[in-house]
């Protein structure tokens, strides 16, 4: 009994823990630029961007800012990374 009131909690910090460690979406440059990465084969808007964050963030970024998002069915897209 005790220990389901330690584990809900500690699952509600680890999620908000990860959700804090993705790379930001940005509108204009934010600091230095590192780099530049892609994705292909998003079936929405909205999971591209979120493959662009992951990306972003396994590159050590902490923002990035789209520069192109094409296709229909599936889209590729690249974006800028940022420190």
């Amino acid at each position: 009994m005790k220990t389901s009131r330690y584990i809900t909690p500690l699952f509600l910090l680890s999620a908000i823990s990860f959700g804090s460690s993705a790379a930001s979406e940005v509108k204009s440059a934010v600091g230095e630029k590192i780099g530049v990465i892609s994705v292909t084969g998003a079936e929405t808007l909205d999971t591209l961007i979120d493959k662009l964050s992951k990306k972003a963030s396994e590159a050590g970024a902490k923002h990035f800012r789209i520069t192109s998002a094409v296709g229909k069915n599936h889209l590729n897209g690249t974006a800028e990374i940022y420190r």
